[in-house]
């Protein structure tokens, strides 16, 4: 038996968990505190090798003493989270723009190759609502502000600017988690995620991507083009979920107007404060002089400080903005008046006004690298619209309407009966054609109205925030060029989509690329896509057009490595189809938390998306508790965004690290390993029979139902098939029994049959995608556990215990052909850290799934005690918080 190396507690842990504690001992009471940690001793024992038998402890808990019990042991591991990564371990080697930079001069391309290359570049993280984020935005809040003192305690400070005691106001902020309620009440609505999401837009990317770009200035001696923009679906994801209209639109995108305009305000007044130039002293720019005189601001005490009298003229004006977009006054209202800026350019040409000159004079030592030189990064970056907000809707809803206004139009009666030729020409003849299909008067059901509403809304946008608010329309499940033309169709209606010669579109349609089926077809797609003139004549103007290709469906689907090497098939098949149509490539990647969803490192999976494809244009989804592990805090921002752009710098620059021989060998290997893969997982999810129940019965999947943690149903029909269910509660549960299933079944049937084991193990040492692959599911392996998914199994009916036993046998084949291919004798024995870190919290997620599996039994049996429900809930909530990436 390979011997495990002992694990050295990181010092925050400690600290940490030494004040959770006292906290448990002083509101909960000795005697809660004394059980806590004899469940816990016992069970870390247990995992040093030193004890197999269940902690008795567990069976004498009363039900109010199994509540405070899971909540201590949530509490922890979200404390561990926050300490592991203040010490950095969600951080990689290498992965800053700086080190990209160096390594990339080191291969001979040098940074005016890099500099062309981000005249063009887009890295756009974009949030998204997907419900898989179970902590409410109280805990989350509370664990911020201890991440903030404990950076004062860093930097050896004993008191917080308010004069509290650091030591004191951290207890203080875990006692507040100790006494905040952990599960929500209610289900979410779309305005409670639009709140969520701007909490971390407004506070953490308002200040961190200004100061990410000053960084990067400084690293290539020059200012860089604002490259790196924030983009949400919140507000406008419309699939599968009826709650988000027009209003949701409207009210997601007012938001983002009012905090970032408040922002942008609040700095402005600070410059004022700061910029107390006089004219005594200086020659004033005729374009600050004439910014002062227009400013109205003709108070005696700013007579000869022209550059304050010119930040009041921007001010007012900016406030008037304020107010014509928002309907609300200014936070800090002036008492001089302003006509509102036009758009977002307007107000950056006279920030420009006012640095000019101060970089000019003195030998540059005001210029614009401080608080005025970050304002106008954040202008050109968030203009009056924060971020992005892309469209989503699904094919089959646009068919239904587009068939209706065509009826009602008198045009076309049986839209949906004709083949996809006969489609496509009748959309491009009415594309073609200035008239609307409908009109004021014109009776439709509530869809399509809904639909029309939806799409007006954006036409409104447009006119107010500027077309950078929407770009982007994503079509879900796309299957055919008709699909893309029946959102053309609905933006003509709002006049976002004008015929003529050219044509022109101000929001591109995307084609979301889901299924095994529908990857292997996406080249054909785009290829006729772009065969149509209007459609060529569209892109090339724009020089660019994307796709998105979806993580999760085509996981569930087909399984984690047939999943994982179409997405890479289809990305380099969809290459030669751009290139020929003369238009640039952006791959939109739908990746989730879990590696059965697309997750894991961000840095390495750009870095291994095969060679050409990212061309510096690259937009991820960022969903649930991935946002709060990212973004939590202007720190782990700043690492992230930084990862993110550095690896899209290195993914499309460095040249290809492979032969032409050895791709031909790893493709053709790697074909091989996904059909048996891809087998051995449809045999077992969609061939075995019973399967369905065995799944509903071993996992908390209809308690995940109760958790209230999204506004979107939890399948796309009123059905229990699996095809049916959506891909989160579909990963979710598995991570809650801990066999993660999505995240390797299937592998190691394929490795196990591979017969050329050098080879896999050259794939290993030298193929970024094999290597990344390899290294996701590693991680699943190491976090997933037989043992407990064994009770987990206890709770299925008898008759289907036999799937149990095919699922425990192809663990052992994953685990075993892993470790032959990545010359390791145990799981992560080349990632101490990451080892480190899931086997410090293995001890406190076995406690509580054995109460949950306790819970779950005396639920179903009929208890209807209302603490057996919130038993379960609470333990779901803490071991998806200890797994951390489960959704």
């Amino acid at each position: 038996m390979t011997t495990l190396p002992p694990i050295t507690n990181n010092p925050d842990i400690r600290y940490l968990g030494r004040i959770l504690g006292d906290v448990i001992r002083a509101y909960g009471g000795e005697r809660l505190f004394e059980r806590t940690e004899a469940i816990r001793s016992a069970s870390v024992e247990r995992h040093r090798g030193n004890g197999s038998a269940p902690d008795p402890h567990l069976e004498t808990l009363s039900l109010d003493e199994t509540l405070d019990f899971v909540r201590g042991f949530m509490l922890f591991s979200m404390l561990a989270n926050l300490a592991e990564d203040r010490q950095g371990i969600a951080a990689e080697e290498g992965a800053d723009v700086a080190a990209a930079l160096e390594r990339l001069t080191g291969e001979g391309i040098d940074t005016a190759a890099v500099s062309a290359l981000l005249e063009q570049a887009l890295v756009a993280p974009v949030l998204t609502a997907h419900p898989t984020e179970v902590r409410r935005k109280s805990m989350i809040d509370h664990r911020n502000r201890i991440a903030e003192l404990m950076a004062m305690r860093d930097r050896g400070r004993e008191s917080t600017p308010d004069g509290d005691d650091v030591d004191e106001a951290i207890t203080r902020q875990v006692a507040l988690l100790w006494q905040t309620r952990v599960l929500r009440r209610e289900r979410l609505y779309v305005t409670d995620e639009v709140e969520t999401a701007l909490s971390y837009l407004r506070d953490v990317f308002l200040p961190v991507v200004p100061a990410l770009y000053q960084r990067w200035d400084r690293a290539f001696g020059a200012r860089v083009p604002a490259f790196l923009r924030p983009g949400t679906w919140i507000g406008g994801d419309r699939d599968g979920n009826p709650f988000v209209v027009a209003e949701s639109l409207r009210t997601a995108l007012a938001r983002a107007a009012e905090a970032v305009l408040g922002y942008y305000l609040d700095e402005l007044h600070a410059l004022g404060a700061e910029l107390s130039i006089s004219a005594n002293h200086t020659l004033v720019d005729e374009a600050v002089q004439a910014l002062a005189e227009a400013s109205g601001d003709d108070a005696e005490s700013r007579s000869d400080e022209p550059y304050r009298r010119a930040i009041s003229g921007i001010y007012a004006r900016l406030a008037a903005t304020h107010r014509a977009l928002t309907g609300k006054p200014a936070p800090r209202p002036g008492r001089l008046s302003g006509a509102p800026y036009a758009d977002p350019g307007a107000l950056r040409a006279d920030l420009l006004a006012i640095a000019r000159p101060l970089a000019a004079d003195g030998g540059g030592l005001l210029a614009s690298g401080g608080a005025l030189g970050r304002l106008i990064r954040a202008v050109e970056v968030f203009g009056f619209h924060l971020a992005t907000l892309d469209l989503r809707q699904n094919s089959a809803v646009h068919e239904r309407v587009v068939a209706e206004l065509l009826a009602k139009a008198g045009v076309c009666d049986d839209y949906a009966a004709r083949d996809e030729a006969a489609r496509v020409e009748l959309l491009r003849a009415e594309l073609a054609s200035p008239r609307p299909l409908t009109g004021p008067f014109v009776d439709l059901s509530e869809e399509t109205a809904s639909e029309l509403a939806i799409v007006r809304a954006a036409a409104e946008a447009h006119a107010a925030y500027g077309p950078a608010c929407i770009r982007q329309y994503i079509v879900s499940m796309a299957k055919s060029v008709s699909d893309l033309l029946e959102v053309h169709l609905l933006l003509k209606e709002v006049g976002l989509y004008r015929p003529g010669e050219p044509a022109t579109a101000a929001i591109m349609a995307v084609p979301l690329f889901e299924t095994i089926e529908d990857l292997e077809a996406a080249p054909a797609i785009m290829r006729d896509w772009f065969a149509l003139p209007e459609v060529a004549a569209i892109a090339t103007a724009r020089g660019h057009q994307e796709v998105m290709i979806g993580y999760s469906d085509s996981n569930k689907d087909g399984g984690y490595l047939t999943s994982t090497w179409q997405l890479s098939k289809a990305s380099t098949a969809l290459k030669p189809v751009f290139e020929a149509a003369g238009v640039g490539m952006q791959l939109f990647h739908g990746r989730g938390g879990a590696v059965g969803r697309g997750g894991g490192s961000s840095f390495a999976a750009i870095r291994a998306q095969p060679p050409g494809t990212v061309q510096g244009r690259i937009r991820i989804t960022e969903q649930g508790e991935v946002i709060a592990g990212k973004y939590g805090t202007r720190e782990s921002a700043m690492t992230n965004l930084e990862a993110m752009a550095s690896a899209t710098l290195l993914a499309s620059l460095e040249p290809p690290q492979l032969s032409n021989a050895e791709n031909e060998a790893f493709a053709g290997a790697m074909d091989r390993l996904s059909d048996a893969a891809f087998r051995a997982y449809r045999d077992l999810v969609y061939g075995t029979e019973g399967f369905r129940t065995f799944f509903r019965q071993m996992t908390p999947i209809a308690e995940i139902a109760d958790l209230k943690i999204g506004s979107r149903p939890a399948s796309r029909k009123k059905s229990d098939a699996i095809e049916d269910l959506r891909a989160i509660p579909w990963v979710f549960s598995w991570a809650q029994a801990r066999v993660m299933l999505p995240g390797w079944y299937g592998v190691g049937h394929a490795l196990a049959g591979f017969e050329d084991k050098a080879l896999l193990r050259e794939m290993a040492e030298g193929w970024p995608l094999f290597a990344a692959t390899l290294a996701n599911m590693e991680m699943v392996l190491a976090k997933s556990d037989m043992e407990i998914a064994a009770r987990y199994a206890e709770l299925v009916e008898p008759d289907l215990h036999g799937i149990f036993d095919t699922i425990r046998e192809g663990w052992t084949r994953t685990r075993d052909g892993l470790l032959d291919a990545s010359g390791q004798s145990r799981l992560l024995e080349r990632h101490p850290k990451l080892d480190a870190s899931i086997r410090l919290r293995l001890p406190y997620i076995e406690p509580l799934n054995l109460l949950q599996i306790e819970l779950l039994k005396r639920h179903r049996a009929g208890e209807e005690d209302a603490r057996v429900r919130q038993g379960i809930l609470l333990s779901i909530n803490a071991i998806a918080t200890a797994l951390r990436n489960s959704g």
